[in-house]
């Protein structure tokens, strides 16, 4: 597992990419510039590793565009040590960014195969999150709620209402919502019933699938 000086050039003209997009917050463009983004994808597609692209992996999810990564970051608001639920695990690199950023991540993955893959592979990069969890993500997790913020990283039909009651006062809940396109939603947990809520435009997501059990 590498991260060449090549590697390094062509995240920092990624990094350019995204923040001539519109992402402004230095610490969010400096995680981006750090997480080796091609040890995240199979060996064969290194050329699209540092393009602004999604990109396929496997049991048919994605490893998302480095600028909605770095749009749902800059969201999300995170501070070091910020207690943070993922929703959609995928290959990592999302939890890679937010452990970048000294937060204590908890995220659930749905698909086993996955799971597994990305359970071995993070602490081999350096990066450990707080839990990896194997399971249903509209359920949220009760058990360590409340947190700092909450990120989902699949197009959801509605908003579990789940992690909205998971948010600490004052938390954010950053979530793709819609069927074929979503719109990026930003919910603010003012008191125990009030929320905020926040639209910025379209994004297109692989579906959030709910356990059916």
């Amino acid at each position: 597992m590498k991260d060449t000086f090549k590697h390094k050039g062509l995240r920092q003209k990624l990094v350019h990419i995204i923040k001539t997009k519109g992402i402004k917050e230095e610490k969010v463009l400096k995680a981006i510039s750090n997480v080796p983004r091609h040890l995240f994808m199979d060996s064969g597609f290194l050329d699209h590793a540092y393009q602004d692209k999604a990109f396929p992996i496997s049991a048919d999810q994605t490893i998302s565009q480095p600028y909605t990564v770095a749009f749902q970051t800059e969201l999300l608001d995170v501070k070091p040590g910020d207690k943070i639920l993922e929703i959609g695990t995928g290959s990592g690199y999302q939890t890679a960014v937010l452990c970048e950023l000294g937060a204590k991540v908890f995220s659930i993955e749905r698909q086993q195969e996955l799971f597994k893959k990305t359970k071995i592979f993070l602490p081999k990069l350096g990066y450990r999150p707080k839990k990896l969890i194997f399971g249903d993500g509209y359920m949220g997790l009760e058990e360590e709620a409340p947190f700092d913020s909450i990120v989902v990283t699949a197009g959801a039909p509605f908003v579990p209402k789940p992690l909205l009651s998971q948010l600490k006062i004052g938390g954010r809940l950053v979530i793709p919502v819609g069927e074929d396109v979503q719109i990026m939603t930003l919910f603010i947990r003012n008191d125990i019933k009030e929320f905020e809520q926040h639209e910025f435009g379209e994004f297109r997501f692989v579906p959030l699938l709910e356990d059916k059990n």
